[in-house]
């Protein structure tokens, strides 16, 4: 594939992911944060294999940090949904103390 081919996909995917992920409602945004989490993990997947493969130390770099940002882009999204799942729980009301008022 020439360099305009692999650029005009690009820009389609990025389009397309933006109008995807603003149209989504609150209520689904949690599993979507799931299945980017699973798709980040196929990419570092892919990272590994693509540096293991790799003939220059600048793509063996490369694949470093694509795997590095694959991983804090996975370990965030956990980290934000557990905090929506915390906001959906039913918070525990304080037990009245021993020895109070009669």
């Amino acid at each position: 594939m020439d360099f305009i081919s692999i650029l005009s996909i690009f820009v389609l995917a990025c389009f397309v992911g933006y109008y995807v992920v603003w149209s989504v409602t609150p209520a689904l945004h949690t599993p979507l944060m799931a299945v980017t989490n699973a798709i980040s993990s196929v990419i570092i997947v892919g990272a590994l294999i693509a540096a293991a493969a790799a003939g220059t130390p600048a793509a063996k770099w490369l694949g470093l940090l694509g795997v590095t940002l694959a991983s804090v882009n996975i370990f965030g999204g956990f980290a934000v949904t557990a905090r929506m799942l915390a906001m959906y729980k039913k918070k525990e009301k304080a037990a009245p103390k021993a020895g109070g008022e009669a």
